[in-house]
């Protein structure tokens, strides 16, 4: 049964494909027991695997000298990750303009949506 009075995630996603396309908006609610009926992924079990695997390193990035990035170009699409995870508030930001961050987009790929483009698809 999942803890729907104090959830672990609740984060809201905005996915655009492209500038000037139409927005996106999903939502992941979770808690110990996985997601609740609030979450509107298309897979938020997927969403939420994604996030327990990922989601320390991604949403809160150790202090350190930048990452060498490959200079290549993943594709126009953005999304913006916003809420709460463990207790901690979440503001991140996914682009796919180098190598760095379409590592970090396809991490995260079934939070973003799982749509064409944001899994790398298109």
């Amino acid at each position: 049964m999942t803890d729907t009075a104090n959830p672990q995630v609740d984060l809201t996603i905005r996915l655009s494909e492209a500038p000037g396309a139409p927005e996106y908006i999903f939502r992941l609610e979770a808690g110990d027991g996985g997601p609740s009926a609030a979450s509107t992924l298309p897979d938020p079990a997927a969403a939420l695997e994604a996030v327990r695997h990922h989601g320390e390193a991604i949403f809160f990035p150790k202090p350190g000298p930048p990452p060498l990035c490959t200079q290549q170009y993943g594709g126009p699409q953005t999304a913006v990750v916003t809420g709460r995870y463990l207790g901690r508030e979440v503001h991140c930001r996914f682009s796919r303009t180098d190598g760095c961050e379409i590592a970090r987009w396809r991490a995260m790929a079934a939070l973003l949506g799982g749509s064409a483009g944001s899994t790398g698809a298109v």
